[in-house]
């Protein structure tokens, strides 16, 4: 090998170590420009919903910022949950309900009968950190279909049973579904 293969060599070693880091599963083969019309999207066992991270922290090893592309089935919805990340959603087709849990402006000990938003294709809509939300699918002939970014992943997320559920029985996820495969938690060190 001459100097110039050897330098390619190493600083192509240099860059997927670098990669390799963040996760194990850190770019898995994308490319990276994708027609998110080409995109797979996995159930993750969760009926009526499929997912594709496009861009995210397990995946790809961003630190501030994931993209996700989401398809709900007619009638079927996200869970009603919270998490402590900014959401924002662009809805591309189909339309449904955003619901917010009452207790967003208040000291209930559970999310409350919900506020309803209609959203529709080309809609855009913003969830703040902690809001108890769901995204339903409330149109029966087509599956609605958007785009969400979410700030500091991997995300956290407490799952309600309902409404009335208290706030401190919401069951937390980590890592989200999607994630399960390629999470690798942190290493402690016993300080004793």
């Amino acid at each position: 090998m001459n100097r110039l293969q050897c330098l390619i060599f190493f600083t192509a070693l240099l860059f997927s170590a670098t990669a390799a880091d963040a996760s194990r599963c850190a770019n898995d083969g994308y490319d990276i420009v994708r027609n998110i019309s080409e995109v797979e999207q996995g159930s993750f066992g969760r009926f009526g919903l499929s997912h594709a991270t496009l861009a995210g922290a397990v995946l790809h090893g961003l630190k501030e910022v994931e993209v996700w592309f989401t398809t709900v089935a007619p009638g079927v919805g996200t869970p009603i949950h919270r998490h402590s990340s900014e959401e924002v959603f662009v809805i591309l087709k189909g339309s449904g309900t955003l619901y917010i849990g009452s207790s967003a402006n208040s000291d209930q000990d559970h999310p409350g009968t919900p506020q309803e938003y209609p959203v529709f294709a080309n809609s855009t809509f913003h969830v703040a950190g902690g809001v108890v939300h769901q995204v339903r699918n409330t149109n029966e002939h087509e599956d609605l279909q958007c785009l969400v970014a979410i700030s500091r992943p991997p995300m956290k997320m407490f799952m309600y049973k309902d409404w009335f559920t208290p706030h401190t029985a919401a069951k937390m996820v980590f890592p989200m579904f999607w994630d399960e495969r390629c999470y690798e938690p942190e290493e402690t060190k016993d300080e004793l």
